[in-house]
Formats: C-alpha cells, structure tokens, sequence
C-alpha cells in the first residue's frame, strides 16, 4: 500500500482497543493507528504539543492524518492546532460525548453525572481513585464527589465483567449506578467517514 492511500490515527491510548476493533471489524486496512499516552489525561494542557509533534513526524509518510482526540479538556487548543496544522480531529468535548453520540449526550444536560466508559471502568483505580489520593485520604471522597449523584457508565461492550468493575467504582465513590449501552458512538461515525471521503477521492 502506497503513501497516496494510508491514512493515521493518532489518537488517545484510552480509545485504542475501540479503535483496533473498528478497523477490524471493517477490514479499514489502509488505517494505521499511533496511539499518544493516555496518561496525558491527567495534564491536558500537554496534549496539543504531544499531537503536534506527531503529526510533523508523521505527515509526509501519509495521504491523510486523522486527530481521534475530542477537546478533552485543552479549553480549545486541540482544535486551533489541528487547524494550524491542516489536520481533522472529531468532534466534540469529550469522549464520553462521542460514544454516546454528541447530539445525544448534549441532550442529556447531565450536571451531576460522573462518566465512565470501557477503558475508564477497568483503568478507574490508575485514572481516578489513586491520582485523587482516594486511597490514601478517602475522606477527600465527599469534598470531590460531593455534587454527583450517580456514576453513568457508558458501555462500548457487553461485557459483565466490566460492568460489574463500573458498579465496584460507583460504589466506592457512593454514588447511585446507570449503565447505558452506547457501543461505538460518533467514533464510528468518524471513521466511516474517512473511508468515505477516500472513497469519493479515488
């Protein structure tokens, strides 16, 4: 496969396995994924020069680079960047949003609502409890979640053995549980997108 017909991803670890199944699933051979640390979460501020530096590495090797980041807490600066750069990115302010679907999740108006998804359900403990110091201070518990009400998970599998981590983290945060099956949202939107947009291109 030549230059002219490869397209990357450079997208958030948190969202690989989502990612990996979409092309698989779809057989999206001319895709190729780089996964950034999903790590960078937890500073967002460093996500725009992360994705940047990618993508000048990257560029001349690819017909097209796709930024599967949402604003993800960046106020913004994601998508001035990405414009800057003359790459896409998908659209809206989180992944939360996206899976559920932006319109839909927008719908919602949900201020008291803490989300998980698949990745953030199994990853609760190196994500949110002990970067928190929940496990060093649970006390901080009700100063941090003590406007929430309930824990919304948001499933791109059917998988019980998640689902049954994403209760252990509602009940551990004391927070009443909602599981809501999303499956890939906007994300899969997103990629067909770019098979379709090759396609009219040929």
């Amino acid at each position: 496969m030549d230059m002219n017909e490869k397209i990357l991803l450079i997208a958030c670890g948190a969202l690989a396995r989502e990612i990996l199944a979409l092309k698989a699933m779809n057989g999206w051979q001319h895709m190729e994924l780089q996964c950034l640390p999903a790590q960078l979460h937890l500073r967002p501020d460093k996500i725009p020069d992360a994705v940047e530096a990618a993508v000048l590495e990257a560029r001349d090797r690819y017909a097209q680079i796709f930024v599967v980041y949402a604003d993800c807490g960046t106020g913004g600066q994601l998508q001035a960047r990405c414009a800057r750069l003359g790459v896409d990115m998908i659209a809206g302010p989180h992944c939360y949003s996206f899976f559920e679907g932006n319109a839909r999740f927008a719908a919602h108006g949900e201020v008291t609502a803490f989300y998980l998804t698949d990745f953030l359900a199994r990853q609760f403990d190196a994500f949110v409890w002990k970067p928190m110091g929940f496990d060093r201070h649970p006390e901080l518990i009700d100063m941090m979640f003590g406007n929430y009400t309930t824990l919304v998970y948001l499933a791109q599998t059917e998988a019980p053995e998640i689902d049954a981590m994403a209760q252990d983290a509602a009940k551990r945060l004391g927070l009443a549980y909602e599981r809501r099956f999303t499956g890939y949202g906007d994300l899969a939107t997103a990629m067909t997108g770019l098979v379709s947009d090759k396609i009219g291109a040929a």
